[in-house]
C-alpha cells in the first residue's frame, strides 16, 4: 500500500513537470511598446537619446544598448541606463543617411533576457563623427534569444529528479525476495 501511495507521488511530480513543458515562454517575457525613435521612422536629424519601453519593469543589471549606423560603427555614446521599464542611451550627431539599428538586450522583471532591434533611417547627412566600428553581435541583433531560457533546466531538473526518485523506489521491483 505505501509503495502505491509513493508511486503516485511520483507520477504526479512528473505529470506536474512535464506540464511545464506545455506552458507558454513568450507570455513570461517583457514585451517592447514603444521607442524613441519610433520603429521605421524618417528622420532629418538623429536624437540625442535612443530608448526602448517595456511593458513591464525591467531589472537594471547587465543591460546592453546600442546605435549602429549604415557604415557599421557605432554611434551611441556612453553606457545603457535602464529606468523602470524604458531602456536608454545617448547618440550623438549621426553621419551618413541610411538605416541605424538600436539594438538592446534587458533582463526582464521575471529574470529572463529580451533582446531586439529596432531600425530607423537618418534622410539628410549629418556632421556627427562615428564611435569605433561595432562588432557583428552588438550591431546585428543575431543574438535575440540567444542561449538556453530557464524553463529548459527546470523541466531537466524535474524529470531527472522524478526518473531517480522513481528508480530508487521502485528499482528493485524485478527482484525476488528471499
Amino acid at each position: 500500500m505505501m509503495r502505491r501511495m509513493i508511486a503516485g507521488v511520483v507520477a504526479g511530480l512528473l505529470v506536474g513537470g512535464m506540464s511545464l513543458l506545455g506552458t507558454g515562454t513568450a507570455s513570461a517575457h517583457s514585451a517592447v511598446v514603444g521607442s524613441v525613435p519610433e520603429a521605421g521612422a524618417q528622420l532629418e536629424v538623429g536624437p540625442a537619446q535612443a530608448s526602448v519601453t517595456f511593458n513591464e519593469d525591467l531589472q537594471t543589471s547587465y543591460p546592453s544598448m546600442t546605435v549602429t549606423g549604415p557604415d557599421g560603427n557605432l554611434w551611441s555614446k556612453g553606457e545603457p541606463v535602464v529606468d523602470g521599464r524604458t531602456i536608454s542611451i545617448a547618440v550623438g550627431e549621426l553621419g551618413p543617411v541610411g538605416e541605424y539599428k538600436i539594438a538592446y538586450r534587458v533582463t526582464s522583471a521575471d529574470g529572463h533576457p529580451v533582446s531586439g532591434k529596432v531600425t530607423f533611417a537618418l534622410t539628410k547627412e549629418g556632421t556627427g563623427t562615428p564611435g569605433a566600428k561595432a562588432n557583428a553581435k552588438a550591431g546585428s541583433g543575431d543574438d535575440e534569444g540567444g542561449g538556453f531560457p530557464l524553463w529548459v533546466f527546470v523541466v531537466g531538473a524535474v524529470v531527472l529528479f522524478g526518473g531517480g526518485l522513481a528508480f530508487a523506489l521502485l528499482g528493485g521491483r524485478g527482484k525476488q525476495r528471499s
